[in-house]
């Protein structure tokens, strides 16, 4: 049977493009940081959760919380071609609570793992409300919209670890995903509120929903390009991040989980290239931003390799989260001009294979730190990065 019915062709249930106001889209933004924070809060917290539940299993925690996200990319936000958004947004919201209350009381860390993966799969909310302000949009806008979103989520996780860091030290690990549940059912209740009906006049079985992924891989190969270039970026990236904690801890710099998460902070510069590179690919085309990203990328883990002060450490974050975020504002500006009707998918397919990268990048990068410390890591984020410039849209 369809999953979704035929609905009566009725204006006011079917918002056109251009139909973005401004407090509509500061609510998708501020939506959007709020839920992919969740998804980060474990990384400046790694040592405390491991004094805890074991370091080594404990370890594992920022890969399956995002090997969570990617099953929710993938298994959830095709939903958002098919049937009516709003009741999905605010649904996954009440189960991104339920989870965050999981992980908060865990009595163990296989049950911490295990709630960290709902925590990423219900979060992958984030990546439904994406695509709804590209549809929402005017199509000479749709940069610049895009750009604006994406700062939101950019915000979401550089921010988050600061967050994390602070409560973690005041209040212990469990504070932080036992006060962010809450956050998540308020933030469901307020987009009940301000979000417009959004429902298809078509329905689609699951299993053909989920097989035409399928064939969106194999006939777009600008799509092809554009998500496994930013698999790569995101794998660097996430390797960076998820041992910096650790990094920190260490001499020359002997920095807590609070002050890890300082550069959080330190890293939202990178927010204010997210509209302006949406704005950039609107005017001059995205492959420029995303060659640039990629050059960014490479040159900030130079840095981080041979610049061994903590100066060399904010000079690397800001250029890291720089490169990110160009080449996803950019490579999102191709992909959603792509096939309009498709855009939920398209996206799912997109940031699937962007977190896999991650979920990659995250674990390498753990076992890296293990091995050898931090050489090993900033080899492999040179290697994810020129491997993101190979690959890259042209």
């Amino acid at each position: 049977m369809p999953i979704s019915a035929t609905i009566a062709d009725d204006p006011a249930a079917h918002p056109a493009a251009g139909a973005l106001s401004r407090p509509l889209l500061f609510a998708l933004t501020l939506a959007t940081g709020l839920a992919i924070a969740n998804i980060y809060y474990n990384q400046p917290m790694l040592v405390l959760m491991g004094q805890e539940l074991g370091a080594r299993a404990t370890a594992f925690v920022p890969m399956a919380t995002q090997i969570g996200y990617a099953a929710g990319l993938f298994l959830l936000v095709p939903f958002g071609d098919v049937v009516d958004r709003k009741p999905l947004i605010v649904g996954q919201f009440g189960l991104l609570a339920m989870a965050l209350l999981l992980a908060g009381i865990a009595p163990s860390a296989p049950m911490l793992i295990a709630a960290s993966v709902l925590t990423g799969l219900f979060a992958s909310v984030a990546q439904q409300l994406v695509p709804l302000a590209a549809h929402l949009s005017a199509p000479e806008k749709r940069g610049g919209t895009v750009g604006t979103v994406m700062s939101g989520l950019l915000i979401g996780i550089l921010l988050s670890r600061t967050l994390a860091g602070f409560v973690a030290a005041h209040w212990g690990w469990r504070a932080m995903f036992l006060s962010a549940a809450p956050v998540m059912l308020l933030s469901g209740m307020a987009l009940s509120a301000v979000l417009p009906r959004l429902p298809v006049t078509d329905g689609m079985p699951y299993g053909r929903l989920l097989a035409s992924l399928a064939h969106l891989w194999r006939d777009l190969p600008q799509l092809r390009r554009a998500a496994l270039t930013q698999a790569a970026m995101f794998g660097a990236f996430s390797a960076f991040w998820t041992v910096l904690a650790l990094r920190l801890a260490q001499p020359p710099f002997h920095i807590g989980p609070a002050g890890a998460g300082l550069f959080g902070v330190i890293g939202a510069v990178g927010v204010l290239v997210a509209p302006i590179a949406g704005r950039i690919a609107d005017r001059h085309g995205p492959y420029r931003a995303i060659a640039l990203g990629c050059a960014l990328s490479v040159a900030g883990w130079l840095v981080l390799g041979f610049w061994g002060t903590l100066a060399g450490m904010v000079a690397g974050v800001i250029l890291l989260d720089f490169a990110v975020q160009a080449t996803l504002i950019s490579q999102q500006h191709i992909i959603f001009a792509l096939r309009p009707e498709a855009r939920a998918r398209i996206n799912t397919l997109f940031m699937t294979t962007m977190f896999i990268g991650g979920a990659l990048g995250s674990a390498l990068g753990m076992q890296g730190w293990q091995l050898g410390g931090w050489v090993p890591v900033v080899g492999l984020g040179l290697l994810f990065s020129l491997m993101a410039m190979a690959l890259r849209p042209r």
